[in-house]
């Protein structure tokens, strides 16, 4: 089982100077994250959808091993809460499609108070087709249903185990081949940062309940301090303590190291 483990986003100012040295311009941040990490999940395309131009500059700067996850368009997601779902999912594949054989799965997270939509959830991952792997990251508590896992597994689509201080909100059930997995801040100190136990329970939780996915993208959205960038290089280390095999990531950074 092949972990693809790295950070929701690369664009930070915190980060300098924790991950990124003072003499490397914001511009060039992408092409260093990237000579250390394996992956990354694109963020502020839910905030506002890049040109195609850009998501093909940033293919160019990253090397032959590098995937790219994409966060969807609030727009699709928190607008229009998946009505009509065609045109939106239509110009984001477009868009996205810049990264070309640089791009790996699209997530889809929905509205906190968004309930249990199956008609319309059905109708979106239809838009997508079959060659777009694409990761539903439910925020309510209605979706957590049989009925929901057998439509994801009818469209080989992920449900994303999202995390709440340190353990699963969603549930850790495996849909399709693959799978794709958020952390989203945990208990230890700086505030944000994750504790090694808790990384190492959650890494052998997740070998032991997603047995027979192929690819599983790990992605910390803990951006405070630096964490993330911490915790995911922590995160590799203990999933390949527990059976995984991660992704290429940095050599584990220091608590003394964040900020």
């Amino acid at each position: 089982m092949r972990f693809h483990i790295g950070t929701s986003g690369w664009m930070y100012r915190h980060w300098r100077d924790v991950f990124y040295p003072g003499d490397v311009p914001q511009r060039e941040h992408l092409e260093y994250y990237a000579e250390r990490f394996a992956t990354v999940e694109i963020n502020a395309s839910f905030y506002r959808l890049q040109e195609r131009d850009v998501f093909e500059d940033w293919a160019e700067a990253v090397p032959g091993d590098f995937l790219f996850a994409v966060k969807g368009s609030r727009y699709l997601t928190h607008m229009k809460r998946l009505r009509e779902p065609a045109e939106p999912v239509s110009r984001l594949m477009d868009r996205a499609g810049g990264l070309g054989k640089r791009m790996g799965p699209i997530l889809l997270q929905l509205h906190p108070n968004m309930k249990y939509a199956p008609d319309r959830l059905r109708e979106t991952l239809a838009a997508f087709g079959k060659d777009v792997r694409v990761a539903v990251e439910p925020r309510h508590s209605s979706w957590y249903t049989d009925e929901l896992y057998q439509l994801l597994r009818e469209h080989n689509a992920a449900l994303c185990a999202a995390d709440q201080g340190e353990e699963f909100a969603v549930p850790v059930v495996r849909t399709a081949d693959w799978s794709y997995v958020r952390f989203h801040g945990g208990h230890d100190t700086p505030e944000s940062c994750y504790t090694r136990d808790g990384l190492r329970a959650r890494a052998r939780e997740l070998v032991d309940k997603l047995d027979g996915a192929r690819d599983v993208f790990v992605y910390f959205n803990n951006d405070g301090h630096g964490c993330a960038l911490r915790d995911a290089a922590r995160f590799a280390e203990l999933m390949e303590e527990a059976g995984g095999t991660p992704s290429r990531v940095p050599g584990e950074m220091g608590q003394a190291t964040l900020s």
